[in-house]
């Protein structure tokens, strides 16, 4: 019997009851029984039946029609494509999730604990994908089912739902997939969950993500090692060069030295909305070094408004038998995350540029496909409707987050299909994300099934006014 019906209250309240009643680890504990493993070729399959077999029916049981689309750039990663259309004058908004998770590493975790069963440990539901990205996206589910129940399933708006299986990947051919079905896919707001909020007890909105783009750093000198003690003081050891090369891009206390690898500076209303942030709050979180990076920026602001360029790996010779030979070639990966207004489709020429300048000719560049940085307006009227929505519902102040510190794929969102792009996340910082371990808190879950509710019943009530007024104001 339900407490309240055809309210907001109500519809907040179907939705936790779904916690409370243990029906919703019951479905997470299904989706996560599917190793749907993108990085592993052998589970294509999975990756396929969780799509069919999966959420096709948790849609259809919603009202949706859906059909698979297939990936053109990579077969084995399909996508979803669903609608519920209630009539086309009405405002639609876009959701999204991903069924893939990283590989399991099945030996690696606790004793106990299993990636492909959920095990329940105080607060902590572990589990591969509870926390990215299958606990996510039934979060939204579950409370929009909540909400057509309270409404008498009658939204008063339009849902489409796009599901890739190849995020963990790189996303290939969502940008494709996208672009091709743009009219089926054409909405009036983006809103979806992935990523950490900014504390475990803190609920938060960002509006798009850093970008990302790794490049390889290469000393190729010569062939072959040669003895050390015959030759050493005589030939130019790619390591050390290397080793300067970096140095000169970073420094010590890792600024950023190559001016066209720089953000322009951090605005006001950025700067405002990161004020009452800080980072690293869990328990579990790693000590912060608080000189390193940019000098005079807080850590989230290092974090969120600004640039980090990593060397994620360094080779040469080989340090787990070494031997007394000079290696013949360097090499580093390294990244750059990036915000908006970064001049980063030219990071090759910046960088050659400043190594010919600083005598560095042996060090080659290579740089590979990156992901654009995106970022909503922070004055949007979506941004306002969305804080507002989840403020009434917590009694809490969100965290409002320009962008994600790492990267989704919010630009085809953003830029090839040109909506507003709002991310509510329902995981926290020391989730073990992509690590053995991996969980999500019974806590944030329950407090995030009441923030969705709300925020999908408040869609009902104020979604065509606001699509009105951003309308006449363009």
């Amino acid at each position: 019997m339900k407490e309240t019906a055809n309210t907001r209250a109500g519809a907040i309240s179907n939705a936790v009851r779904t916690f409370d009643s243990g029906a919703f680890l019951a479905d997470l504990r299904r989706r996560v029984a599917f190793r749907s493993e993108s990085q592993n070729p052998a589970q294509s399959q999975s990756l396929h039946a969780y799509l069919s077999d999966e959420i096709g029916p948790v849609l259809a049981r919603m009202g949706f029609t859906s059909r698979m689309v297939p990936n053109p750039v990579r077969e084995s990663a399909p996508f979803l494509i669903a609608e519920r259309l209630e009539a086309p004058e009405l405002p639609t908004v876009l959701t999204y999730g991903h069924g893939d998770v990283v590989r399991g590493y099945d030996e690696q975790w606790r004793s106990g604990l299993k990636p492909w069963e959920i095990v329940v440990d105080g607060d902590r539901w572990y589990g591969r994908g509870t926390a990215d990205n299958k606990g996510q996206h039934s979060i939204n589910f579950a409370a929009l089912a909540a909400v057509l129940d309270a409404r008498d399933a009658k939204l008063g708006y339009n849902v489409k739902v796009i599901f890739e299986t190849g995020e963990e990947i790189n996303s290939p051919g969502l940008k494709e997939v996208c672009a091709a079905e743009s009219e089926a896919l054409a909405s009036d707001v983006f809103l979806a969950s992935d990523g950490p909020r900014v504390s475990a007890e803190r609920p938060t909105l960002f509006l798009g993500s850093r970008g990302g783009v790794l490049f390889d750093l290469v000393v190729d000198l010569r062939e072959g090692g040669h003895h050390s003690g015959n030759w050493g003081g005589v030939l130019r050891n790619p390591a050390v060069v290397l080793a300067h090369a970096i140095a000169s891009l970073v420094d010590r206390d890792g600024r950023i030295a190559v001016d066209g690898l720089r953000p322009p500076a951090i605005t006001d209303a950025v700067r405002t909305a990161l004020a009452d942030i800080e980072l690293g709050r869990d328990e579990s979180s790693p000590k912060i070094d608080p000189t390193w990076g940019e000098p005079g920026l807080t850590p989230i602001e290092r974090v969120i408004g600004w640039n980090a360029l990593e060397v994620l790996a360094f080779k040469s010779g080989n340090a787990d038998a070494p031997v007394n030979a000079i290696p013949p070639a360097a090499k580093a990966v390294c990244q750059l995350r990036f915000v908006v207004g970064t001049d980063w489709e030219h990071l090759r020429e910046h960088l050659e540029a400043h190594f010919a300048e600083r005598g560095f000719s042996e060090v080659q560049v290579k740089v590979s496909p990156g992901t654009p940085a995106t970022r909503l307006d922070l004055d949007d009227p979506w941004v306002h409707w969305a804080l507002d929505s989840m403020r009434l519902t917590t009694d809490k102040k969100p965290a409002l987050l320009p962008n994600l510190g790492g990267t989704v794929p919010n630009d085809v969102f953003a830029e090839t299909l040109s909506l507003p792009t709002l991310w509510v996340p329902h995981s926290y910082p020391a989730c073990n994300q992509h690590a053995p371990n991996e969980h999500l808190l019974g806590s944030v879950v329950r407090e995030a099934l009441a923030v969705m509710a709300g925020i999908w019943w408040d869609l009902g009530a104020h979604a065509r006014s606001i699509v009105a007024n951003r309308r006449n104001s363009q």
